[in-house]
């Protein structure tokens, strides 16, 4: 990912995003040659120069301060997530990448077998399956038949597909929410040549992927709601929660899916975890 073209494309899609109305700006008459705000809309609510947010704009942050950011971030209506990611962009730190994966110690492997009728999956820094236990296989799909290389969340959502037959009409809200959490991934950890090129992978072979990294969506993927259905034990109402796990960086985190205890849902997961 280029830094300086993702910093520039991100400004601008979401100073498109405001229109003067939605910030209390007047809008005369005729038609606008820009979507959304102009550049000079966009500084002056900012409390900057032109010239400073233009530079920005063009992918030029080395001089900007964590205050120029705050302000712009305010004057863009940035959430949480994009803040955060705005200032990864702008203001990189040091971190440095391994190039080559790092297997999971044992005691995380345990961990993840030990959820029993808790699907739980070790998911790698560019959303690679690393270890899996046998319910989330059953309600997922074999990973262990995937290819190496495409064995990883993203290949699931958006390449295989029982998984949009699994989710129904809610395959592009979670196709969406996986874009995202892809777009901080590559924010967190940038110069991690693995993961741009797991991005460039996807962005040729699913043009759902392209079109949908193409809008620039940010967020975090930490908790999340779906309903399912699955081809044996039917319908199923489970909650997502990613785990990050401070003392191993080289994961995002560890997934785990519940259901409401003493629900149907609960219930057809001990059914799959039985079998």
């Amino acid at each position: 990912m280029d830094t300086r073209v993702e910093l520039s494309e991100f400004l601008k899609s979401r100073r498109a995003r405001l229109t003067p109305q939605d910030v209390g700006l007047r809008a005369y008459g005729g038609r606008r040659r820009v979507a959304g705000l102009r550049r000079e809309e966009l500084a002056g609510l900012a409390g900057v120069s032109v010239a400073h947010y233009t530079r920005l704009e063009q992918g030029r942050s080395d001089s900007v301060s964590a205050e120029v950011l705050t302000a712009i971030g305010t004057a863009l209506r940035l959430d949480d997530d994009e803040r955060t990611y705005l200032s990864q962009l702008a203001r990189p730190d040091a971190r440095t990448c391994p190039e080559t994966a790092v297997p999971p110690r044992p005691g995380l492997r345990h961990l993840v077998a030990s959820f029993g009728a808790t699907p739980a999956i070790l998911v790698g820094r560019h959303t690679e399956i690393v270890a899996w236990n046998p319910v989330a296989a059953a309600l997922f799909g074999d990973f262990a038949a995937m290819p190496e290389g495409e064995r990883s969340i993203s290949d699931l959502i958006f390449r295989h597909p029982h998984i949009r037959e699994l989710h129904g009409d809610g395959w592009v809200h979670t196709a969406l929410e996986h874009a995202a959490h892809l777009r901080v991934l590559a924010a967190c950890y940038r110069g991690d040549k693995r993961l741009a090129a797991h991005i460039e992978r996807l962005r040729a072979a699913s043009p759902d992927f392209a079109r949908m990294w193409a809008a620039h969506p940010v967020a975090r993927a930490a908790h999340r709601f779906y309903r399912l259905n699955h081809p044996v034990v039917g319908e199923l109402e489970l909650y997502g929660e990613l785990l990050t796990l401070p003392g191993d960086p080289e994961y995002s985190g560890l997934d785990l899916f519940a259901a409401e205890p003493g629900s149907a849902s609960e219930r057809a997961l001990r059914r799959l975890a039985a079998a």
